[in-house]
């Protein structure tokens, strides 16, 4: 007993602190990896739409 209270006590108080800490990890990396995925699918959106803006201009010079 350390001050009057279980050893047991101090422990579960460190797992719960180990746990917070771990949760907050995960909850970190999966914004992250949230974060990248965005990015990536807005890239291929921008590509898409500039693809597109060539075609319509390659278009537009031909029929001229």
């Amino acid at each position: 007993m350390i001050l009057g209270v279980p050893w047991w006590v101090f422990m579960m108080i460190l797992f719960i602190f180990v746990s917070g800490f771990m949760a907050f990890r995960a909850m970190r990396a999966e914004q992250r990896l949230e974060q990248q995925y965005i990015e990536q699918e807005g890239r291929i959106y921008i590509d898409r739409i500039e693809e597109e803006r060539r075609q319509k201009q390659e278009r537009r010079q031909l029929s001229r």
